[in-house]
């Protein structure tokens, strides 16, 4: 069989990991397979309820902009279906009170939206759309412990069945492609390595980041402000973060963050404790006057790795790997859940264009450029952070100048409309990079001065 990735070559299509990156690969896949396997090692719950292997669960996740827009052209009308469940949804800057870099933002009208319901919810959501594909199996409860096939090409998956009475057997199930899409402690470089192939390089920036988040219900007629949330940014000089969000049933999530050695307590009176360390009380007053519903649940693993599967190795055809099993990132930027679904798009338009013939190492290198931005964004912020570690965190000589610029984008982005928009933009992946560029926002970056900004925290939109 031809490395070819496309309809005349797949006809059964396993996806490794049933989360949103594995759920939406399958709906792709099975625009070209003729029946595509989701292999997912916990068991679905029936509802919108957290799911054991999902260990950010119960953290704050929020769908920006880009991924709203990606998801609906997967799944025609879904960010309608995720509004009409209740899924609050935060205009930015008019609905946030936001300080970052020494500025609080002015809370001017909003060009750019999300979503921050909780993850369960648009979990189910996509699950239910994609498993109402005939040509889509979810198979649950079951671990993928090695592939089958060789170094040239992947034939297909070792499985074993999970919990009571599953026992150590295995057993196969063949496939023209088989995509990882398992998280970012996927074994994939053991399963390579099990059929001869090397495993990628891995990128890694980890600037020791920890956050612990807790669930508050607020107080009735919280007085004096008309805000939705609130969201301290930390920086290299002051490195302590925190979110405050709604879930959309009258309750809240609050995440504090801080650097390795400094981290979150989970000891409830010491979690509130420690949000006296940000650059204002408006997030410890605010803690005072709400009502605890959750324990405090911490969580470590914020590294970013980049699996480099674009560069030459040993490596088989008919295997891909997405989602953060391809490229994981720093949490805190709220990227995950939109890229899932940007690489989906990207893997559809992969498949289907005739101009090429959609070889394994093509389509793969068009998934890790479909995640390249956010990429950009969390590892260029990441190592500038004190303490920052692995070999992504070096800067060369145009770092520094790129460095020098974006520090002058985010001083304008509080104050000036004219830089705000296209930086809002493209922290949501709703549009590039290059927009920081584009010479209406360079001759304010360069030459204009930064506009005033509220001396105190924006109690109440501008009007």
């Amino acid at each position: 069989m031809a490395d070819d990735l496309g309809h005349r070559a797949t006809r059964h299509a396993v996806v490794i990991g049933g989360s949103l990156a594995g759920l939406l690969a399958a709906r792709v896949l099975a625009e070209h397979a003729e029946k595509v396997t989701v292999v997912e090692r916990d068991r679905f719950p029936e509802g919108p309820e957290s799911r054991s292997g999902v260990p950010q669960g119960r953290h704050l996740h929020v769908l920006i902009h880009g991924g709203q827009r990606a998801l609906d052209e997967l799944l025609p009308g879904f960010t309608d279906e995720l509004r009409e469940l209740g899924a609050p949804e935060v205009g930015i800057p008019q609905d946030m009170i936001q300080w970052q870099s020494g500025r609080w933002f002015r809370r001017s009208s909003a060009s750019s939206y999300f979503y921050s319901g909780p993850r369960p919810q648009l979990e189910w959501l996509v699950r239910r759309r994609v498993s109402a594909d005939p040509r889509i199996e979810l198979l649950d409860g079951t671990e993928t412990v090695g592939l089958v096939g060789d170094s040239a090409r992947v034939r297909g998956v070792r499985l074993r069945t999970r919990g009571a009475g599953g026992g150590k057997e295995t057993r196969t199930l063949a496939a023209d492609l088989v995509v990882d899409a398992s998280g970012r402690s996927t074994k994939a470089a053991d399963w390579l390595a099990g059929i001869g192939a090397e495993a990628p390089h891995e990128e890694t920036l980890d600037t020791g980041l920890a956050y612990g988040t807790r669930v508050y219900r607020a107080r009735a007629g919280d007085p004096g402000t008309d805000t939705i949330g609130y969201n301290i940014v930390p920086n290299p000089s002051q490195v302590y973060g925190a979110v405050v969000l709604p879930l959309g049933d009258g309750r809240h999530l609050v995440t504090l963050s801080g650097l390795r050695g400094d981290e979150p307590p989970t000891e409830e009176a010491a979690f509130e404790e420690y949000a006296k360390r940000l650059p204002h009380p408006l997030i410890s007053d605010w803690l005072a006057r709400a009502e605890p519903e959750s324990p405090v649940y911490g969580f470590r693993g914020t590294a970013n790795v980049r699996r480099r599967y674009d560069r030459p190795g040993r490596r088989p055809a008919g295997f891909l790997a997405t989602g953060d099993a391809l490229c994981a990132f720093n949490p805190v930027y709220g990227q995950g859940m939109a890229v899932a679904a940007i690489t989906a798009v990207a893997l559809r338009r992969a498949l289907a264009d005739r101009r090429r013939v959609p070889t394994t190492r093509r389509v793969q290198r068009a998934l890790l450029a479909a995640s390249r931005q956010a990429w950009d964004i969390s590892a260029g912020a990441d190592k500038k952070m004190p303490g920052a570690t692995g070999d992504a965190a070096r800067s060369g000589t145009l770092d520094k100048a790129v460095g020098w610029y974006l520090a002058r984008v985010q001083e304008r982005a509080a104050g000036d409309p004219v830089v705000g928009k296209p930086f809002r933009e493209a922290l949501t992946l709703a549009g590039p990079l290059t927009g920081l560029f584009a010479p209406p926002v360079a001759r304010a970056v360069l030459f204009g001065p930064a506009s005033p900004t509220p001396a105190e925290p924006p109690l109440r939109r501008e009007t």
